[in-house]
C-alpha cells in the first residue's frame, strides 16, 4: 500500500515510516497542517524519500492525498477534523492513533482528562476516521499502565512501544480489506472548562496536584493553565508534590499542604507554529 502520513508531530512521522515500511508498505508523503508547522523540524524528521507537504487548510487534503495516490492515510497528532471528501480519497480510507481505549475518552486531550480522574490505565488505538470525531471501527488497541508520577517524557516511550506493536495488525487488517469492528457508547470530552484554568487552594491536596500534572498533558498550543495568584502576579505552575521537597514552596490547600516544585510566569509568546511559548520559568526545585 502507498501510505501518507497525516501529523503535527515530528516523532510521529519518523516512527510511522519506519513502522510502515518495515511491515513492507510504502510510506511517500508525510501531511503537515501549515498553521502549527515548524517546517524544519518536519523535514528534519522525515525520511529522504519521503516528500512533507504543508497544507494550507482541510480543503486542502483530499487533493494532496489524491496527488500521491495513497491506499492508506495514516493519522496521529492532526488537529483538523476532515470532510467526508478527505475520508474518501485513499483507497482504505484514514485510520487514526487515539492514546486512549475507546469509545473511552473521545476528544483531543485523552491523556490530560485520564491524568484529572485519576486513571491508572490509558491506552492506544487505531480505527477508521468518520466524519464525527474517534468513532469509527476499531482495527487494534492495548491498554497502556499510567503511573502516578507518570510524565509526558515518561508516557511517549509507552505510546511509541505499543505503537510499533499495533501498527503491523493495522496494516494488514486494513490490506486485507477488513473494516474493523463497531465502537459501543462511549464519551466525548473537550477541552478543560474556563474554571480549571485556576488553581482553588479551597481544593484538597490531591485534587490540586491532579489539576496540575493534568494539564501538563495538555499541547502547549491548547494550555491555559494551571494559574495561581502569587505575590501579586499570575504564575502557571508546572510541577507539584505531595509530599515536602527541599527548595519548593507551600501551599496550603483544604486538607493539607502541596508542594510547588517549579513554576513560569503566565505570560506566552506565540512561536511560528502558532503554539504558545512559555516568557521563562523558575528552576525546578531539589527532588
Amino acid at each position: 500500500m502507498r501510505v501518507v502520513l497525516l501529523t503535527a508531530v515530528p516523532d510521529v512521522s519518523r516512527g510511522y515510516v519506519e513502522v510502515v515500511r518495515a511491515a513492507g508498505h510504502e510510506p511517500v508523503a508525510v501531511i503537515v497542517p501549515r498553521v502549527r508547522a515548524l517546517a524544519g523540524e518536519h523535514v528534519d524528521a522525515a525520511s529522504p524519500d519521503v516528500d512533507v507537504c504543508f497544507a494550507a487548510s482541510e480543503r486542502s487534503l483530499a487533493r494532496l492525498l489524491r496527488a500521491y495516490e495513497a491506499d492508506l492515510g495514516l493519522c496521529t497528532g492532526f488537529p483538523w477534523l476532515v470532510s467526508q471528501d478527505t475520508l474518501d480519497a485513499p483507497r482504505f480510507g484514514i485510520v487514526n492513533g487515539h492514546p486512549s481505549l475507546l469509545p473511552r475518552y473521545r476528544g483531543p486531550f485523552p491523556l490530560a482528562w485520564a491524568v484529572r480522574n485519576g486513571e491508572t490505565e490509558i491506552g492506544m488505538t487505531y480505527h477508521f476516521m468518520d466524519a464525527s470525531f474517534d468513532t469509527g471501527n476499531l482495527l487494534a488497541q492495548k491498554p497502556i499502565r499510567l503511573d502516578a508520577d507518570e510524565t509526558w517524557e515518561s508516557l511517549v516511550p509507552k505510546l511509541a512501544e505499543a505503537s510499533a506493536e499495533l501498527l503491523p495488525v493495522v496494516l494488514s487488517r486494513v490490506a486485507a480489506a477488513e473494516r474493523g469492528e463497531a465502537q459501543g457508547r462511549g464519551e466525548y470530552r473537550s477541552r478543560f472548562e474556563d474554571a480549571y484554568a485556576h488553581i482553588d487552594p479551597a481544593r484538597i491536596a490531591a485534587e490540586t496536584h491532579a489539576q496540575v500534572r493534568a494539564w501538563a498533558f495538555v499541547p502547549p498550543f491548547a494550555r491555559s493553565g494551571p494559574l495561581l495568584e502569587r505575590d501579586g502576579a499570575v504564575v502557571r505552575v508546572v510541577r507539584t508534590s505531595l509530599d515536602e521537597v527541599d527548595g519548593a514552596e507551600r501551599l496550603d490547600c483544604a486538607d493539607g499542604p502541596v508542594w510547588i516544585v517549579e513554576w513560569e510566569p503566565a505570560q506566552v509568546s506565540t512561536n511560528p507554529s502558532g503554539g504558545a511559548a512559555s516568557a521563562g520559568s523558575r528552576p525546578s526545585a531539589s527532588a
